[in-house]
């Protein structure tokens, strides 16, 4: 049964404090009143540890004036103290979906507080805001407070209560199993262990996607992420209708979305761009509630689009462009502004360059001559560059085992393509892959070009460097652009980025990125090796930032979006990653 009573954390002095603590919550609330006044400097005698009410606070790092970015906290919940069930942190699963829940209890408990933690939005990421030992059980949470202050002087009396009085009723609160809403925290892990199981077994059935019976997709604004209110609720095709296990709900039911060239078309304003934008973010586990819990794509599933003026740094994309006016080689490009064909060109091979083994396509955000040449165009203009993608979507499945879902509904040059064809009318979705193919007229094509192998590229290590005048400089400025060293990123265009965190961790991640000697994927295979060993410890680095663990493919993208690192030099290889 949930718990409604909420037990205070013991206010008693408990005797000496732990040996290295500088003392109790008594005495740091003392050292905060008779601070009161002093010169806001003072607060730096504070830095170190504390023993709180069966915890232990470290105060990590104190800012250097008011108006500096917030002081840095650390919370030490020893396993006696919170007393979480074993079973709920077992996996690596488990514990990330319960440092979730955590953390968004935490968040609610210092709402009226000036403290803060990193707990996210609809998504659960591995973050670096909370740790729970699988060993001892220990819960660790990093959080950030403004200290107060009057103008340059300590407002010690505001500190002492935000402290002393505002954190350890939160902790006590959220953090402890003898206070917590025990059925959410099982079914919060629970929704997040069934999510993994489904996306690991769309391999084995032949899939890249699922959608569950139900399913909520259309969001509730352009800048709210939550479900929208009596949407049409999502219903699978008869067709295209499997059932997959999970181990906490059983069987679920839903619309498998097959391997091969799955085409989404459908009037405007009818669905077919967001049920593309579930997919996009089926790489992500999501909150119960969130409507898109049980909709899942494969881990290595990549969105690509047309991105004016992006830099294109010596990638091959002979596939898709060749013979260039100019002369200039095509497995070897470089531009410092790319236009909409040439960038989802360039962001295509990358794309695959960085292992992604579906991409996710829509015509809304692509560059149509890069997407389609109709016959006539054909007919009246035989000296064409471009090789557009309607002539690679079967090849690239066929030759480098790399599936592709598109959003269409202006044009009908890949009804001929198509494995499977998906109508969305009024939210609702049916499967018409037979009469597509009656209007076509002909079955897939299986006689188009192979597709090109492509050079895997070697990057300078020296010249990915974050450092300015000796100094590490990474800082996300929102979700969409990163300061790296002396150059700002923008990532607006990455689409699978969900949270500013993660583009933090990119830039924590592309800073140790080891680069020496191999190709971009190899490193990209030791990043994920170091993750899965360490998780979030793998990028931190003695870095205080909040931080949520990015994709491969997102610092992949970073990468390349980086204009002052260099490519030394090419691996090419005939075989798909």
């Amino acid at each position: 049964m949930t718990r409604t009573h909420r037990t205070r954390p013991d206010r008693r002095a408990g005797g000496p404090p732990p040996s290295g603590v500088q003392g109790d919550r008594r005495e740091l609330a003392a050292r905060l009143h008779g601070m009161d006044g002093s010169g806001y400097g003072a607060y730096k005698g504070l830095a170190g540890r504390w023993s709180i009410d069966g915890a232990e606070l470290e105060i990590r790092k104190v800012q250097a004036d008011p108006f500096a970015p917030p002081s840095r906290l650390r919370v030490t919940v020893p396993a006696a103290t919170a007393a979480l069930p074993a079973e709920l942190y077992r996996t690596p699963v488990r514990a990330r979906a319960l440092g979730g829940f955590l953390l968004r209890a935490l968040r609610t408990g210092l709402r009226d507080t000036p403290l803060t933690v990193d707990a996210g939005g609809q998504e659960v990421l591995d973050r670096s805001a909370i740790r729970i030992d699988a060993d001892s059980g220990d819960v660790v949470v990093e959080l950030g407070v403004p200290l107060p202050g009057h103008g340059r002087r300590i407002a010690g009396h505001a500190a002492a209560r935000t402290l002393t009085d505002d954190l350890p009723d939160a902790i006590g609160s959220a953090l402890t199993w003898e206070n917590a809403d025990r059925d959410r925290a099982v079914e919060f892990v629970e929704t997040i262990e069934d999510a993994g199981a489904l996306r690991d077994a769309l391999r084995a059935e032949g899939l890249v996607g699922f959608v569950a019976d139900g399913a909520v997709l259309p969001r509730a604004s352009g800048i709210d992420d939550r479900p929208l209110p009596d949407a049409v609720p999502f219903g699978s095709p008869e067709s295209l209708r499997v059932t997959l296990r999970t181990p906490n709900r059983g069987p679920v039911t839903g619309m498998g979305v097959p391997e091969g060239v799955t085409l989404i078309v459908g009037g405007g304003y009818h669905g077919k761009s967001t049920l593309l934008r579930a997919l996009e973010t089926g790489v992500y586990d999501h909150v119960p509630g969130d409507g898109r819990e049980l909709v899942v794509t494969r881990r290595d599933t990549v969105s690509v689009r047309a991105e004016d003026e992006r830099s294109v740094q010596r990638v091959d994309v002979r596939a898709f462009v060749s013979d260039l006016p100019s002369g200039r080689p095509t497995d070897d490009f470089s531009t410092p502004s790319a236009s909409g064909s040439t960038s989802q060109a360039a962001s295509t091979i990358e794309a695959l360059e960085s292992g992604a083994d579906t991409l996710l396509v829509d015509e809304d955000t692509s560059a149509t001559n890069v997407m389609i040449r109709d016959a006539r165009m054909r007919e009246l203009i035989s000296a064409e560059p471009l090789v557009p993608f309607v002539d690679r979507v079967r090849p690239l499945h066929r030759d480098r085992g790399v599936s592709t879902v598109l959003v269409m509904g202006g044009s009908g040059d890949y009804l001929d393509r198509a494995d499977t064809v998906i109508l969305l009318q009024d939210y609702r979705v049916d499967e018409i892959t037979d009469r597509a193919r009656e209007i076509a007229g002909v079955a897939p094509d299986s006689a188009d070009a192979g597709f090109p192998a492509f050079g895997h590229r070697i990057f300078d290590p020296a010249s990915v460097d974050p450092q300015v005048r000796g100094r590490r400089k990474v800082t996300a400025r929102g979700r969409g652009r990163l300061t790296f060293g002396g150059d700002d990123i923008d990532l607006s265009a990455v689409s699978q980025l969900a949270d500013p965190s993660q583009t933090n961790g990119i830039g924590l991640a592309l800073a140790h990125l080891e680069l020496d000697g191999g190709t971009l994927a190899e490193a990209l295979d030791r990043f994920d090796a170091d993750v899965e060993r360490d998780g979030a410890a793998a990028i931190a680095h003695g870095s205080l930032a909040d931080f949520a663990v990015p994709r491969r493919h997102e610092v992949a993208a970073a990468l390349n979006r980086l204009r002052t690192a260099r490519v030394t030099g090419h691996r090419r290889t005939d075989a798909p990653r």
